[in-house]
């Protein structure tokens, strides 16, 4: 299998950016990775704000997969200082494998798709970990960020 793995964060970016970005890279859907996609603060990337956009601006499917969230234990712990980000990933990657996401999840999905976080970068991320297990997984996956 070849497959290009897409991520993106809406942080720091401006709707212009973030579809601008989205379109550049030909993604024709979105992949939401977050476990709280309901909140105020995420603007225009709020789930159903950014369903509806994607599809009447962008002509962009919008999918929620909840599989490659992290729990809710795993991030309050890092959110409170429980896990340092070593800690994160490693609790991260054993829930990846806990669930079999390799298994579970058809390649399929990710054609011509963009997995999407709230972090600016990629680097402290999960979207970068669920790219990085899904290419452990998976023969022929490339990973780009867009920024």
């Amino acid at each position: 299998m070849s497959l290009r793995i897409n991520t993106i964060g809406f942080t720091r970016k401006s709707a212009a950016a973030f579809f601008g970005l989205l379109t550049a890279a030909k993604v024709s859907r979105v992949i939401d990775i977050r476990l709280n996609n309901r909140s105020q603060l995420a603007g225009f990337a709020k789930r159903d704000d950014l369903a509806f956009f994607l599809d009447k601006v962008a002509h962009m499917d919008y999918v929620h997969e909840p599989l490659l969230a992290p729990s809710e234990a795993i991030l309050c712990d890092f959110k409170d200082g429980k896990l340092d980000w070593a800690g994160y990933e490693r609790e991260f990657l054993a829930l990846m494998v806990q669930r079999r996401v390799a298994e579970r999840l058809d390649g399929s999905l990710f054609v011509d798709a963009c997995l999407l976080c709230s972090e600016d970068a990629p680097d402290f991320c999960h979207r970068r970990l669920v790219a990085e297990f899904l290419r452990s997984h998976w023969a022929g996956v490339e990973i780009v960020h867009l920024r």
